[in-house]
């Protein structure tokens, strides 16, 4: 953006000054500052100066999700440990919080190419000879209900999640990427967390809905500051809807986690399927604001 402006200005106080110096005048030494004067009016500085404002934000943004990374490699090695060991009861109780992790970098991992149907394909989603994953211990853990036979599948998974924190090192991150993002992941929470079909075994649900949700509201906190400087009304209801959003999931929060998805009545789905919807439509607007 900064080249694109940069030059047709320079041209402007470039040509003034030509023009001055052929007229030949005594007076040219004070002429030239007028267009100075005049310089301060174009409009390249605001576009400017939020780019380089994001800069910043986006870096920590990096760095949040090679934390999340980091994290999620320590809670996979202990829950495929726990598998291994034919621990169900340690590995129930780990799933869900470990794959939380992924849930809110979803966006970054479908990035990297295959790391999303590696770790996160449910049954379908993919052949049935090409499933692994998490979702596969999820069914043999609730629904088989053995891990006799799931090392392999447990030995990959961890595999799969250690090179995902490698490549997120060098991960491109920028605001087209991010806007996605954020959309997507809500997204998510609509097509499959909200129907209760993404933890059809477990019944974990809430526990990805809240990760994708936390997700979605650290790439907007990223993008913040360029949505205030265009449109302040609206990077203020974003925020508004994401505090109800949380309220809204509040009453099911259990013991550090959530309660399981099957325990929700049908009109307090409704109710979290309408908070999510509150927040999903001016949270979709941010691309056409930021231009995204």
């Amino acid at each position: 953006m900064m080249k694109k402006w940069g030059y047709p200005l320079s041209a402007v106080v470039l040509g003034s000054s030509l023009m001055l110096s052929a007229c030949g005048s005594a007076e040219t030494p004070k002429e030239e500052k007028k267009p100075e004067a005049t310089q301060p009016a174009a409009t390249e500085t605001p576009a400017a100066t939020t780019a380089v404002d994001l800069k910043a934000p986006i870096e920590d943004y990096r760095k949040w999700v090679i934390e999340q990374t980091d994290q999620l490699v320590k809670a996979t090695e202990s829950f495929t440990a726990a598998v291994k060991a034919g621990d169900m009861e340690k590995a129930k109780k780990e799933y869900a919080p470990a794959r939380a992790y992924f849930e809110r970098i979803e966006p970054i991992a479908e990035s990297l190419g295959d790391f999303d149907p590696w770790i996160d394909a449910r049954e379908g989603d993919v052949p049935d000879n090409e499933w692994r994953g998490y979702h596969k211990l999820e069914k043999a853990l609730w629904e088989t209900k053995s891990v006799a036979d799931q090392g392999a599948v447990a030995d990959q998974l961890l595999q799969d999640v250690k090179q995902l924190r490698v490549k997120v090192e060098s991960v491109e991150i920028d605001v087209k990427m991010l806007v996605t993002g954020a959309v997507e992941l809500l997204n998510e929470v609509s097509t499959s967390k909200v129907t209760g079909e993404e933890e059809r075994y477990s019944h974990t649900d809430l526990y990805d809905f809240a990760a994708n949700v936390e997700g979605a509201n650290e790439i907007f906190k990223v993008l913040k500051p360029a949505v205030d400087a265009k449109d302040a009304a609206l990077s203020k209801e974003i925020e508004t809807r994401f505090a109800e959003l949380d309220a809204a999931l509040t009453p099911y929060r259990k013991d550090g986690g959530y309660v399981l998805y099957t325990e929700l009545k049908p009109d307090e789905v409704k109710k979290l399927s309408q908070a999510l919807d509150a927040l999903a439509e001016p949270l979709s607007k941010m691309g056409t604001i930021i231009g995204g």
